[in-house]
């Protein structure tokens, strides 16, 4: 009986136009039938957490293997377990295992650090706080940085009678714009890395694009933030006074995140002939050593740092336990998607390739900037930055060097319009979360696209204009 029924799921498929290939895995002749799950896990991510958010609670790691298994098992059924094995060994060895090992290693020692005092949260010291969660945010990420500003910057305005707009701007500098220099800072930029972009390609790109972006918002913050205080002022009793100065309980983490960014920076300028292949898929002695260093830097912080300084964070590996399920089902169900944007205008997405391209055959770094952004407001933006590079060839030494424009696009488009919405980075509803159970009233889901909308987008307008026509 269940052979029969596997050879009926196959038999569907089969009669499908463009699912069954003769031989191989040929993107250009696939049917866009097979992005069905991708798209569906991430509609799920987007949807779900405000649709049905105790289910999705409980059981987002079920959803994910769902859409996972969706794709997979018609996917070795039909091109066979070899294709299928080769297919997983390389999403999982040479992209997803990477990706979670630096980002729970850059969680874990984040957590670590605790920043303890009081300070008065006038608009000029806000700012400041502001300043300095963008420029930690490329090197600890933009999820460690907001995890270790947003809880000080709240306490210091907890006598504000209005802190809601100081929280969304934290949102747009920290948990988005100030990671976009370093692979270290956003999630899509760490894939670029792993794809072969150089460490420090993107700082040396978009370096004014986000110099422009942050200063601009942190000016814009500032005298709004300015105007807030003077017409409500502060309340009577401040319900944590202030203290002559902060201080730091954990403090020897900072040594290891210097350890976790020198580690990083070594395997992409470590050049070993040693290789061991994993099923297909070859692993570098350099890209190794990192990971392994990683792993062993995570350890050592949560071996070292002490109990009350995790309680005094209220650390969990809850936030990590969730990206973690929800990229692996990411990672699985996009090959598919990539194998067909491969296969360029010629392909399945044909259309999308062609939407992004000019009508010479040059990609148009403008339509890059937006499509990325766009998808990126709603999707995430690690998957979306995965699929517009490919969308552009997929060749990263072709992408820093002729289309070095696009390119750029590609990373500002995805690490800045992350923070349009709540759901375009990880990082912002986690710190919507922590606010709101601080007693911070945040705008609604529509209510921060109001923001985004009349703070962000007339910016971004203005960056296509000078650097992306």
């Amino acid at each position: 009986m269940k052979k029969s029924r596997w050879a009926a799921v196959a038999a569907l498929f089969l009669v499908w136009p463009g699912l069954a290939l003769a031989a191989g895995f040929d993107g250009g002749q696939l049917s866009p039938i097979w992005g069905i799950p991708f798209a569906g896990l991430l509609l799920s991510v987007a949807l779900m957490p405000l649709l049905v958010p105790v289910f999705w609670h409980h059981h987002f790691g079920k959803v994910s293997a769902a859409w996972t298994l969706a794709f997979f098992i018609p996917f070795a059924l039909i091109f066979g377990p070899s294709v299928a094995g080769v297919s997983l060994a390389h999403a999982l060895v040479a992209e997803y295992i990477p990706f979670i090992i630096l980002l729970t290693a850059l969680f874990s020692v984040a957590g670590g650090i605790f920043i303890r005092g009081n300070l008065h949260g006038s608009p000029g010291l806000n700012t400041g706080l502001l300043l300095i969660g963008a420029v930690l945010a490329s090197f600890m990420g933009t999820t460690g940085a907001s995890m270790l500003m947003i809880r000080p910057l709240i306490r210091a305005n907890d006598n504000r009678n209005h802190s809601a707009h100081i929280v969304v701007f934290f949102i747009f500098i920290v948990s988005n714009a100030g990671g976009s220099l370093t692979p270290l800072g956003d999630p899509p930029l760490f894939l670029g890395f792993l794809k072969g972009v150089d460490f420090f390609w993107t700082v040396q790109h978009i370096f004014s694009e986000a110099l422009f972006l942050i200063g601009s918002l942190l000016v814009i913050f500032y005298v709004l933030d300015t105007w807030y205080y003077r017409k409500e002022g502060v309340m009577p009793v401040d319900p944590t006074p202030d203290t002559p100065g902060l201080g730091f309980d954990g403090a020897f983490n900072f040594a290891l995140l210097a350890a976790i960014a020198g580690l990083v920076l070594l395997s992409g300028f470590w050049k070993s002939p040693v290789v061991f292949d994993v099923y297909g898929t070859p692993v570098g002695l350099p890209g190794l050593v990192r990971d392994v260093g990683l792993i062993g830097i995570a350890l050592l912080s949560l071996r070292l740092t002490a109990d009350k300084v995790h309680q005094d964070n209220q650390f969990s590996w809850g936030p990590m336990a969730e990206v973690a399920k929800l990229f692996a089902g990411i990672f699985l169900t996009i090959i598919p998607v990539i194998a067909m944007l491969k296969a360029g205008t010629s392909g399945p997405f044909g259309a999308v390739v062609s939407a992004v391209t000019r009508p010479d055959g040059q990609p148009d770094p403008a339509m890059y900037f937006w499509a990325t952004g766009i998808l990126s407001s709603f999707l995430d933006n690690a998957p979306t930055y995965l699929v517009f590079f490919n969308t552009a060839g997929g060749d990263p030494q072709v992408l820093m060097t002729t289309l070095a424009p696009t390119l750029a696009a590609i990373s500002a488009g995805a690490v800045f319009m992350g923070a349009n919405t709540y759901i375009g980075n990880a990082p912002n509803l986690m710190v919507k979360a922590i606010a709101e159970d601080r007693g911070v009233m945040m705008p609604s889901f529509f209510g921060y696209m109001a923001w985004s909308g009349a703070v962000l987008v007339p910016l971004f307008i203005l960056m296509t204009f000078i650097w992306f026509k």
